[in-house]
């Protein structure tokens, strides 16, 4: 596969799937099931985007010159954990 596709794409589905939940009805899952599955999401996205950022940052040092795209995807990787914050204090 891509480098593209694994780092980006892949990680693109923690977003996806934290929207897919904000958004479903209280019916559903109810309140505090999917508020939970939500900060599940949210953390599980920070632990991976800590560990993209160790990879990338570990890259830097040897000097890759793909390095970057595990930065990319620690960006995307945050992105749940982000909106949890906003919706949660702020929206």
């Amino acid at each position: 596969m891509k480098r593209s596709v694994i780092l980006l794409v892949l990680p693109a589905l923690a977003p996806i799937f934290f929207f897919a939940v904000a958004a479903m009805p209280v019916d559903m899952l109810g309140c505090c099931n999917r508020g939970l599955v939500a900060i599940l999401i949210a953390f599980a996205g920070i632990l991976a985007s800590l560990g993209a950022m160790i990879m990338g940052a570990k890259g830097r040092i040897r000097r890759d010159p793909q390095a970057h795209w595990w930065v990319a995807s620690a960006l995307v990787l945050a992105i749940p954990a982000v909106a949890f914050l906003f919706i949660a204090y702020g929206g």
